[in-house]
Order: C-alpha cells, then structure tokens, then sequence
C-alpha cells in the first residue's frame, strides 16, 4: 500500500514535455485546466487555502514550483528552507493537486506560455496586469483570476517568529 502512495504522489511531480501532453489529454476530454505558482516554502493554511480555491475554478490543478536557485535569487541565500524536493512533494500529496512541476526562471512566465491553462491563478495582492503570464493565457482564450489571501499568513513572517523565539 505504502509503494502506491509513494508512487502516486512521485507521478504528480512532472517535467514540462510530460505535463504538455497530460494537458493535452485533459483539455481532449474537457478537463478545464488551472494553474498558479509560488515558492510554498513553509506551507501553511494561506497557502492551503489559496491552492483550495485555485482548484475550485477548475477540473484539474497545476503548480509551477520555482526551484531551490530561484528562490535563492528572490528571496535570499537563506531561502528554502525546505528544498524543492520536499516542496514538491508536500504539494503532491493534497488530494486536490493533479500535478506540479518545477521551473528554473524568477517568473513562470515562459512556463505558462508553453502550458497555455484555462485558468490562470494568483493572488489578490496582484492585479492582472501584473501577472506573469496572463497575457499568453488571455490572448489565447484563457481567464486570469484573483484569490483573497488569507490574513496573517507567510512564510517569512512564520521564520521570522522562528528567529525571535530562538534569539
């Protein structure tokens, strides 16, 4: 039993050309396709949340998850905490994941450009024009969307009481 579940959460974490046809795959039967991104480093109920609603837009979720040397670039040389192996894996393990595959680049931009969702989602404390990638979506036909953030919750915020409780 173990082995299956290993197995099944490993065969969400995908590359680009594999993704690219299992969407193909999903569109041909009418799966409408979501995406977002992030770090994810420390994930917690904003998190969990925001990916829940994502989801909720759609038939099937997609995560783009930046790498470890991305997030080194945009947050700082002490960033991840959890590298991108662990990241990935939490994320595959939420029943309402279908895949999540890893870029390189500090925005997804080229990455959605070749996945072209149906749905294209972030934050709230984004607007449209401000995403990465919303152009390719709409002018294909695809929906940008934005979700409230839960209040209070960050990854930073939650190392940064980590680092006062330790001082």
């Amino acid at each position: 039993m173990r082995n299956n579940l290993e197995q099944t959460l490993l065969d969400k974490i995908t590359t680009l050309p594999q993704l690219q046809q299992t969407i193909a795959k999903w569109k041909s039967e009418g799966q409408k396709v979501v995406f977002t991104n992030g770090v994810f480093d420390l994930l917690h109920l904003g998190h969990v949340t925001y990916m829940a609603k994502a989801a909720e837009l759609g038939d099937k979720l997609i995560i783009g998850l930046n790498t470890d040397a991305s997030v080194k670039r945009l947050k700082g040389e002490n960033r991840p905490v959890n590298d991108q192996s662990n990241r990935a894996a939490l994320l595959a393990s939420l029943f309402f994941i279908d895949a999540v595959v890893l870029f390189e680049d500090d925005t997804p931009r080229d990455l959605i450009a070749q996945l072209l969702p149906d749905v294209l989602v972030k934050g709230a404390d984004y607007t449209v024009d401000q995403i990465a990638g919303a152009k390719e979506v709409l002018v294909n036909g695809g929906e940008v969307k934005t979700i409230t953030l839960v209040e209070g919750y960050s990854s930073t915020s939650i190392i940064n009481r980590i680092k006062a409780q330790t001082s």
